[in-house]
């Protein structure tokens, strides 16, 4: 389903089991990474090099951190499973990851995120951030720092998933219907 372009969620259904959902978006929030916007005060963090950004070190960790960030995480117990089995057993067409942000002196991860690569693109599931007032734009930091590794790492681009959220357009991606998202993704994951 995620190389046809869908994202699974899960949910609880009306006889309380889960159920994984399929999300057909009619909008999506892809970033091309020469649009990426860099804020004054991320690039402040950026400069002062007290971050790292690690992929796949926490990925536990991430997923505790999720559910105690979203109040109605739909990392649900059965769907945590299988994101579980699917990182132990990445393959050639699909790896799911966790990216973390780490903070340096104390090595405690201050923001991170699962996701899954196909080909040359990277989608965002969910993620989390230390909302303290020390860790201010933290989560935003940890996002152009994903941006920056996807870059490097000869990504195409990288799919936000639902369009709705600002701090989306904030970071430089642009809406795309869904026909016009399907042609780029279907280039993008051979």
């Amino acid at each position: 389903m995620a190389r046809a372009g869908f994202v699974c969620t899960a949910a609880v259904d009306s006889q309380n089991k889960e159920v994984l959902l399929p999300e057909m978006q009619f909008e999506y929030a892809l970033l091309d990474f020469k649009e990426l916007h860099v804020s004054k005060k991320v690039q402040s963090l950026l400069d002062k090099h007290t971050f790292t950004l690690v992929k796949n070190e926490r990925f536990e960790e991430v997923i505790q951190q999720i559910n105690g960030y979203h109040k109605d995480s739909w990392l649900l117990p059965q769907y945590t499973q299988i994101l579980k089995t699917l990182f132990k057993t990445p393959s050639r067409d699909f790896e799911l990851c966790s990216f973390e942000l780490i903070e340096k002196k104390s090595n405690q991860l201050i923001a991170g995120e699962l996701g899954y690569c196909i080909g040359k693109t990277y989608t965002s599931l969910t993620g989390f951030f230390k909302k303290e007032a020390q860790y201010n734009n933290c989560g935003k930091l940890q996002l152009v720092m994903l941006a920056h590794y996807l870059e490097q790492h000869d990504f195409d681009l990288w799919n936000l998933g639902h369009a709705c959220m600002s701090y989306k357009i904030d970071l430089g991606a642009k809406v795309y219907q869904r026909e016009a998202f399907l042609k780029r993704w279907f280039k993008a994951i051979i």
